[in-house]
C-alpha cells in the first residue's frame, strides 16, 4: 500500500475543517452565510468615523463636555472622537501652527473675533449646504441668530448661543462696605466710588478685559473699534484712546485692581477670578459664565448691565460662540451630525446647562425652563433684559484683529508698568494698528 506523505494528509483535514465551519456558519445564517458577511462588516465599521474637536474654557466646562462626547459616541458607536482644549487665550496660540499646518480640528468651537481671520485664509467650510439638506438642523433657531455666523453672506460658524456682557458682583460684600445696591443706569463715576469703597474692605475690581472693554467704551462714544470694511480703526480722534486709558490707570493706581504681575499669569479661567478667590467684589464677564462662576465661588452672585453713561449704546447681544467645521476636515458630514446634535438634543442640553449661551433652539430653551436654578433663571433675565437694552453688534473682527488686539496689550502693559505714558501709547497703537489693518484692502 502506497503512504501519503503526512504534508498532504495535513493538507486534506484542514480543507474539511473548513469545509464544515463553513456549513455549519450557512446553517446558522440560513444557509446563505451572507448575514454573516454584512455583519462582520458593520463590526469592522464601527469606528471608521474619527473626529477631532477643539473648545476653549475652564474646567467645569472642560468636564461636562468630555461627558457629552462620551454621550454621543454610545449613541453613535460607529463615532471616536479625539479632544483637545484649553484656556482661552492658550487655546488660540495652540490652534494656530494647526491652521498653519493644515491640520485644523473637524469642528472648532469659534470665537466671533477669529471668524474672519480662519474664514478669509479659506480654512473654514462654508456650512449653507449642510444647513440648507437639514444636516445641520436649525429649524429652531432665528435667522437672525444663524446669520450670526456669517461673513460676506457664507455660513462659517453656528452658533452655539446667545450672551451679553455684563458685571457679575457679590452683593453680600458691598452691603458689608454699606453699598445697598446698584443703580441700573450706573456710570463709570458710580464705579469709582464703588471701586474706593471696597478698597477699603481689601476686595478689588478684575480687571477689564482690554479687548472688550475698549471697543465697548468706543461704542459708547459713538464710535467703534475698527471701520466698516475692516481697514482701519473705526476711530480717528486719539483723544478715546487717552480718556479711556488714563481712567483705567488712574484706578491701578489706587489700587483698585490686582497687580499686573499676577493679573497677566492667569489663564482667564473662572478658578482663577479674585471674586471666586474671595479677592474681588466684581468681574466684568459674559453672561454664560455666570453660572460657572457662581459654582466655582460657592456663593450667591447677582448681575448688572455695564456702566455707561449710554450703555445700551454700548451694551450688544452675541453669539457665545460659534461650531465651525474646518476646510481641511475629511469628515464634514459626520461633523456636522455632531454639530446638529450639540445643539438640538435636550439631554446634552440639560449637560451644557446654558454654559455656552442661552440656547439658540426655541425648544430646547422651552424644554429648560422647568429645570432653571435660580442662577440659570438670573442669566435668562438679564439676558431678556439686555436683549431690550442694547444694540446691534459690529460685524465680525477682520482679518489681523488678533493681532490689533495683542498690540492693544502690548500698550496697555506698557502704560501700567510705565514705559509708556498714556499719549504716547494712543499714538503708536493708532499707527500700528492701522498699519496692520491696512493690509486688508483690495
Amino acid at each position: 500500500m502506497k503512504r501519503i506523505p503526512i504534508p498532504v494528509l495535513l493538507l486534506v483535514m484542514l480543507l474539511l475543517t473548513v469545509i464544515g465551519c463553513s456549513s455549519s456558519q450557512q446553517s446558522a445564517n440560513g444557509g446563505t452565510g451572507k448575514s454573516r458577511t454584512i455583519e462582520t462588516a458593520k463590526s469592522e465599521s464601527k469606528h471608521d468615523v474619527k473626529l477631532r474637536i477643539a473648545w476653549w474654557g475652564g474646567q467645569a466646562r472642560h468636564d461636562y463636555t468630555l461627558k457629552l462626547i462620551e454621550l454621543y459616541q454610545q449613541q453613535n458607536p460607529g463615532v471616536k472622537i479625539d479632544t483637545e482644549y484649553a484656556g482661552f487665550d492658550d487655546f488660540w496660540k495652540k490652534l494656530a501652527p494647526q491652521a498653519a499646518a493644515n491640520q485644523l480640528p473637524d469642528i472648532i468651537q469659534m470665537d466671533i473675533s477669529y471668524l474672519n481671520q480662519y474664514s478669509s485664509k479659506n480654512q473654514l467650510e462654508d456650512l449653507d449646504e449642510l444647513t440648507t439638506n437639514g444636516t445641520i438642523d436649525v429649524r429652531s433657531a432665528s435667522a437672525e441668530t444663524i446669520d450670526s455666523g456669517r461673513i460676506d453672506g457664507k455660513l462659517y460658524g453656528i452658533p452655539l448661543g446667545v450672551n451679553a456682557m455684563g458685571a457679575t458682583f457679590d452683593a453680600a460684600l458691598l452691603k458689608q462696605a454699606g453699598i445697598a445696591s446698584i443703580p441700573v443706569n450706573w456710570t463709570w463715576s458710580d464705579l469709582e466710588r464703588i471701586a474706593k469703597r471696597m478698597k477699603g474692605q481689601d476686595k478689588v475690581l478684575d480687571h477689564m478685559r482690554f479687548d472688550q472693554f475698549f471697543p465697548y467704551y468706543l461704542r459708547t462714544q459713538n464710535q467703534h473699534y475698527f471701520s466698516s470694511d475692516g481697514t482701519s480703526l473705526g476711530y480717528s480722534d486719539p483723544q478715546y484712546f487717552i480718556d479711556y486709558f488714563t481712567m483705567y490707570l488712574k484706578w491701578y493706581d489706587a489700587g483698585y485692581m490686582r497687580n499686573w504681575d499676577k493679573e497677566s499669569l492667569t489663564k482667564l479661567t473662572p478658578e482663577e477670578n479674585p471674586v471666586v478667590l474671595g479677592d474681588g467684589f466684581m468681574t466684568m464677564a459674559w453672561s454664560n459664565q455666570f453660572v460657572t462662576l457662581q459654582e466655582a465661588a460657592k456663593k450667591s452672585l447677582s448681575m448688572i448691565g455695564l456702566p455707561g453713561p449710554n450703555g445700551k449704546q454700548g451694551l450688544y447681544l452675541k453669539p457665545t460662540m460659534l461650531f465651525s467645521i474646518s476646510k481641511s476636515s475629511k469628515q464634514k458630514t459626520e461633523a456636522a451630525k455632531f454639530i446638529s446634535w450639540f445643539i438640538n438634543d435636550m439631554e446634552a442640553n440639560k449637560l451644557i446647562n446654558g454654559d455656552r449661551g442661552i440656547p439658540i433652539s426655541a425648544a430646547v430653551k422651552e424644554g429648560l425652563k422647568p429645570l432653571l436654578t435660580e442662577a440659570d433663571q438670573k442669566v435668562y433675565d438679564y439676558v431678556a433684559w439686555a436683549q431690550q437694552n442694547s444694540s446691534v453688534m459690529d460685524p465680525p473682527d477682520p482679518p489681523g484683529a488678533a493681532e490689533v488686539s495683542k498690540l492693544l496689550r502690548d500698550m496697555q502693559e506698557q502704560i501700567l508698568y510705565r514705559k509708556l505714558s498714556v499719549e504716547e501709547a494712543a499714538a503708536r497703537f493708532m499707527n500700528d494698528a492701522n498699519a496692520i489693518l491696512a493690509k486688508n484692502k483690495k
